[in-house]
């Protein structure tokens, strides 16, 4: 995937997922303060993206590193990267 798909994809999590308006989606809005979303609704948006992206971020350790949304695209192209130089992360089952 390119960044402008993965950026695509992450946004539609969002407006579907969490009902987050498409033009509040910027790379600078903080998860939780910017676009209000608490704990519960990270773990339906994590579920929402593994199920998007076919990963599994159970036991990654990067996830609590993510402020903002442009962190989550960044995340994201990380993984690809990955993926693509073969360092597959587990896929969910």
């Amino acid at each position: 995937m390119t960044r402008e798909e993965i950026i695509a994809a992450v946004n539609n999590t969002f407006t579907e997922m969490l009902e987050v308006p498409p033009e509040e989606l910027s790379p600078e809005k903080e998860i939780f303060k910017d676009l209000g979303l608490d704990s519960l609704d990270m773990v339906d948006l994590m579920i929402g993206l593994q199920r998007k992206f076919g990963v599994s971020l159970r036991q990654n350790e990067e996830i609590r590193k993510i402020v903002t949304l442009g962190d989550v695209y960044n995340f994201f192209e990380k993984m690809e990267a990955r993926l693509r130089e073969g360092e597959a992360p587990a896929k969910q089952e």
